[in-house]
């Protein structure tokens, strides 16, 4: 099930995130280091303030995507190397959510990316060399893996417009 596209307004989100250069046969090497941002969280006894998310920067669906694990927080937290703070901008989204397996969002992103060009809605990317370049795009996880089935997982994407 995937709920009708709209336009939501955001504010700017601290969170902190582990960056990584995968493939599409590869995704799961990010996903798999979200463990690693909730320790780096709670070593320093900050608690999540929303749903983990997978933040897509570059992509060249033929080589490699660039994409940051990620987790909102409050406030800033302290702290460089391979986990790092950064914030999500403030602005304008276009956002759609979907229930069920999280294969089918291959397909959903497909048709939300149709559904935008054919309202003349254009999001904050551009092409460089390397790939596709996102100002903010975002797989936002409200589904925690261990409390609910694979088909049922609640997946929201939500992408910057300009």
């Amino acid at each position: 099930m995937t709920s009708e596209p709209s336009v939501t307004d955001r504010p700017a989100q601290d969170y902190v995130a582990i960056k990584r250069t995968v493939t599409m046969s590869s995704i799961a090497d990010i996903a798999d280091r979200f463990p690693d941002v909730f320790a780096f969280l709670a070593e320093r006894g900050v608690a999540p303030a929303g749903a983990p998310f997978l933040k897509y920067n570059v992509i060249d669906m033929e080589g490699e995507l660039e994409i940051e694990a990620g987790v909102p927080v409050r406030m800033p937290v302290g702290g460089s190397g391979e986990i790092f703070p950064a914030v999500l901008p403030a602005g304008r989204y276009l956002t759609v959510t979907h229930v069920g397996h999280p294969d089918g969002l291959l397909d959903v992103t497909g048709n939300f990316l149709g559904w935008a060009h054919e309202r003349d809605l254009e999001f904050d990317h551009h092409d460089s060399p390397s790939g596709d370049v996102w100002h903010c795009r975002l797989e936002i996880y409200h589904s925690n893996p261990a409390e609910v089935a694979i088909d049922k997982w609640e997946t929201e994407l939500a992408f910057l417009l300009r």
